[in-house]
């Protein structure tokens, strides 16, 4: 199942559900955590199937840039590896806390740092996860308004930006309808 809308200025926005590693746009955002060397859920998943290349390249941006961890709500790009994305782009999301640690903001934060640099390299697909919402326990009824806005805004503001398409690929089918009704309230308003 589908679901797309057409932002203001002919960006394709699609909810699908699917694997991300195996999507063919041209980036694809990593849900990672703050050491960039993999994990669990998504992140485990993207270094398994991009291969080691992606990992060396994480390790490199570690030791130049940041040594203590990426904080959540940043960003940084490697390297596809073995995916059919050509980049990766790692985000460390805020996890869960109650609502009262300013995680709404950080995850604002987190899609708007991949969006930088997806402008930034001028790229012209990218394919986001649900960030947050697996081992980070954000509530994903909150998360997916939250990324769907973020996302909406940006595109519908910013003219520098080269996206085509901005795609959400989610994992279960109760994860992909959170995500459809989410879209029809952020389109709504």
């Amino acid at each position: 199942m589908v679901v797309e809308a057409l932002l203001g200025n002919k960006t394709r926005l699609i909810l699908t559900l699917g694997d991300i590693t195996e999507q063919d746009t041209v980036a694809v955002v990593n849900a990672a955590n703050s050491t960039l060397m993999g994990g669990g859920g998504v992140d485990g998943a993207i270094h398994r199937k991009g291969g080691p290349q992606i990992l060396e390249e994480c390790k490199k941006i570690r030791e130049k840039d940041w040594p203590d961890g990426l904080p959540a709500g940043n960003a940084v790009i490697t390297t596809g590896g073995r995916l059919k994305a050509k980049f990766v782009i790692h985000a460390v999301g805020p996890r869960w806390g109650g609502g009262k640690k300013d995680e709404a903001r950080l995850l604002r934060k987190t899609y708007l740092s991949c969006l930088e640099i997806a402008t930034s390299h001028r790229l012209g697909s990218l394919s986001f996860p649900s960030i947050s919402t697996g081992a980070f326990s954000y509530p994903i009824a909150l998360a997916s308004r939250e990324a769907l806005s973020t996302v909406k805004e940006f595109i519908e503001t910013r003219k520098d930006h080269a996206l085509k398409e901005v795609r959400f690929v989610l994992f279960t089918e109760s994860d992909l309808r959170v995500y459809e009704h989410a879209l029809e309230q952020v389109l709504a308003s």
